[in-house]
């Protein structure tokens, strides 16, 4: 079905069209611009800090210090980054590579047929083919366009609106869901026991089973002819308890760690896996919900599939857990709704939008 967001324009077509120079709203403010740089040489470098890799082979080992010593390197990842690689996680490559594929297919698709799934936020309907409307002062845009979809649990998705092409997109989307909702579970699992919680507890707090929603989105930012100009994502943590992101190979992720931006290299076979704020929150800090932001380049389109674990909306209130709050560690949050939570963040990116811009 094709709705009012067929007048908004896509940035797939703005980049095949040919021009030169990007309009204006997709031109990041001055004190950005001065930390965007060439990705690919961005990924190069090896000074520096650089985003964990999670070996998750031993997490359910019989041995108990192999076990406990995976388990350790986790959580220390999740207290000092909130974002790492995570390899050997149990989900086939070749899984993966068929939701890759799948996901592929569809953005391959004319723009005409991507229509037809397309999305219309004005009333609210935010499933299916997209591309982010202004919701700020500025008016500022992301050079990406998207398909975003609920993917589990299975009886919360709207098959309909799911891409028909190809014809295998719903077969390998649902099964990646489920592997993916039971590693959920596993890391969840871990980092409750590193807060010194019992092993459920985590998971029970962000909805379970029935309540955990998953939601896929894909990410396609189309080659970028200023790149040094523009951002497919600007910086932000994710909301969610977990995400977890696949991506083509392409680099573009930089996470801002000790002040700096550092640029995640592109590791095979692995799941990049975020800390959102909902588990920040829960934890009163102890893991962190880092700040992150998605580069262009004019080479090479990059794709990304990002899963957000996210609590429901109003059933839960999200506040430091009481069995980790002390006199001298006091709550660092206070108690919100998941949906309360959006709503303040959404508000103080609008406040901070109408702040002079610094000049650099």
């Amino acid at each position: 079905m094709v709705t009012s967001s067929f007048l908004i324009p896509r940035v797939e077509s703005l980049a095949s069209s040919g021009i030169q120079s990007i309009p204006k709203e997709y031109v990041r403010p001055q004190e950005e611009l001065t930390s965007i740089r060439d990705v690919f040489e961005e990924e190069k470098n090896v000074e520096g800090p650089q985003v964990p890799t999670i070996d998750l082979k031993e997490m359910e080992s019989e041995d108990k210090a192999v076990r406990e010593k995976c388990r350790e390197e986790l959580v220390k990842a999740s207290k000092e980054w909130g974002v790492m690689h995570l390899v050997n996680h149990g989900i086939s490559d070749d899984l993966i590579d068929r939701v890759k594929k799948a996901g592929q297919a569809f953005f391959d698709l004319p723009i005409e047929e991507k229509e037809k799934h397309a999305n219309d936020q004005a009333s609210g309907n935010v499933q299916g083919y997209g591309s982010k409307l202004a919701n700020n002062a500025s008016g500022q845009l992301e050079w990406e366009d998207y398909f975003f979809h609920l993917i589990f649990p299975e009886d919360k998705r709207d098959i309909s609106i799911w891409p028909k092409t190809p014809s295998d997109y719903t077969e390998v989307t649902s099964e990646y869901a489920r592997q993916l909702r039971s590693l959920a579970t596993k890391i969840l699992s871990v980092l409750s026991v590193g807060l010194g919680l019992e092993e459920g507890r985590l998971e029970k707090e962000v909805g379970g089973l029935e309540e955990l929603l998953l939601q896929m989105k894909i990410n396609y930012y189309p080659k970028c002819p200023q790149p040094d100009l523009a951002l497919g994502v600007e910086a932000h943590s994710d909301i969610s308890a977990l995400t977890f992101i696949l991506h083509n190979m392409v680099p573009g992720l930089q996470l801002l760690y000790e002040g700096k931006w550092i640029t995640a290299k592109c590791v095979p076979n692995s799941i990049i896996m975020h800390i959102g704020d909902t588990v920040e929150i829960l934890s009163n800090g102890k893991y962190k919900s880092i700040i992150h932001r998605g580069l262009v380049n004019k080479e090479k389109v990059r794709i990304s599939w990002a899963v957000f674990c996210e609590p429901p909306k109003e059933k839960i209130i999200l506040k430091p857990l009481a069995e980790i709050v002390t006199e001298a560690e006091p709550p660092l949050f206070p108690p919100r709704t998941f949906a309360q939570h959006i709503e303040h963040k959404l508000f103080r990116k609008t406040q901070d939008s109408l702040l002079p811009r610094k000049a650099n």
